[in-house]
């Protein structure tokens, strides 16, 4: 029997065989087929070798380097005006680009992927599995961070005003309370996992969304941390910041609110949406 096609249109009695087929091709995806195409994303990572995620999530955090690298390069060249840090913005996307078209494993994507799978099978296996994931990636994902940051300080490389843009935005990464900062991470947080929502939906467009959605991060100063660890790494190797700042004013409440963020107000919240139609 053959398969009934699925979306607007598709079965009208007005349009002819080959319209119905245009039809279901332009319908948009239904939440539960977005859920599933994530969650099968979140299986085949869970899946993966521990070697596997962290070489993926160790290039994930190189690739983050170059949003700080190339919102430097464009501040630096720019006037010092009131709209500067939203023509700068646009470079923070190129890391978020890298790494999702890449294929690399960064892990405020993983709290929304890896953890589909444990809701819909909520055993011990899979919240093990999980728990390794998010392990593996972060540290990796962290060391990545590091290796850039290190490298931005090699002598030479760099003219001073490019230099100049670097240690200013460096700095902005280790402002703000403890509490603040979790609140721009859960903005942060949210906003990452929407946008790897978004991506099967957004199919040709999923360049267009990833510059959208991250460029709103950067230019409402939000918390990633990812991305801001390359920058608040930075800041300790120039001497602009001591280790301790880094772990309890920037890397504690960032990966709190990253959390929260892409945990509770995406993965719980979209699951519970659809959970009513998964079947079995």
């Amino acid at each position: 029997m053959a398969e009934k096609k699925q979306g607007a249109g598709a079965q009208s009695p007005h349009l002819s065989p080959p319209e119905q087929d245009q039809a279901a091709k332009h319908a948009s995806l239904r939440a539960l087929v977005v859920h599933e195409i994530i969650r099968e994303e979140g299986e085949a990572a869970l899946a993966r070798r521990s070697s596997a995620l962290f070489w993926s999530a160790l290039a994930a955090g190189l690739s983050m380097g170059f949003s700080f690298l190339t919102m430097a390069m464009l501040q630096s060249s720019l006037p010092d005006a009131p709209w500067r840090h939203l023509v700068a913005g646009l470079g923070y996307s190129i890391g978020f680009m890298i790494v999702i078209l890449g294929r690399q494993q960064l892990f405020t994507e993983s709290t929304l992927t890896a953890l589909l799978p444990l809701l819909t099978r909520p055993d011990r296996e899979t919240l093990l599995s999980l728990l390794r994931l998010w392990s593996i990636v972060l540290c990796a994902n962290l060391l990545g961070t590091l290796i850039f940051a290190y490298g931005l300080t090699a002598p030479g490389v760099f003219k001073p005003e490019v230099l100049a843009a670097l240690g200013d935005i460096a700095a902005h990464a280790l402002q703000g309370s403890f509490w603040s900062t979790v609140l721009r991470a859960v903005f942060a947080g949210w906003l990452i996992a929407l946008m790897v929502w978004l991506l099967p939906s957004s199919k040709a467009s999923s360049l267009l969304t990833i510059l959208i959605i991250t460029f709103v991060v950067a230019i409402s100063n939000l918390s990633h941390v990812i991305a801001g660890s390359v920058e608040a790494f930075y800041a300790v190797l120039t001497g602009r910041a001591q280790l301790g700042d880094y772990f309890v004013e920037f890397l504690l409440p960032t990966l709190l609110g990253n959390m929260i963020g892409g945990v509770s107000l995406v993965a719980l919240l979209n699951h519970a949406a659809i959970a009513p139609e998964m079947v079995g």
